[in-house]
């Protein structure tokens, strides 16, 4: 499902926020942000264990709010910093609502909004 016709999205995320970025016109048009979410991450906890679940319960939490903005996704590209994009890629295969979505990832720095529209429109094209 590659080209024009599908609908194309990109994700750069780290542990701590991510940028969405979407088909202005869904089908096509120029790529534009549609959205952003932020992990707060959890407090302090004595209790290992219970910290670890609450980091996981958090971790999962932000990434059903990026997924939220990608409805009906065929490709998406996810890129950045650390290894939460591949756990946001493993997250996607075992969604569903994702689970024959194309994805690809890349690493790279954080970069602003106006760089981001940049890469992932050179990602689809």
């Amino acid at each position: 499902m590659s080209g024009k016709n599908s609908k194309q999205f990109g994700v750069w995320i780290d542990s701590g926020q991510a940028t969405v970025v979407g088909r202005e016109d869904v089908d096509s048009g120029e790529f534009v942000v549609v959205g952003q979410a932020t992990n707060a991450g959890q407090g302090s906890n004595s209790n290992e264990n219970t910290a670890n679940n609450a980091e996981q319960s958090l971790q999962l939490k932000f990434f059903k709010e990026i997924s939220a903005f990608m409805q009906n996704a065929e490709e998406v590209h996810v890129t950045g910093t650390g290894i939460t994009q591949e756990q946001f890629i493993h997250f996607l295969a075992d969604t569903a609502q994702f689970k024959n979505t194309k994805t690809k990832e890349s690493t790279s720095n954080h970069m602003g909004d106006e760089k981001l529209l940049e890469y992932i429109t050179q990602q689809f094209n």
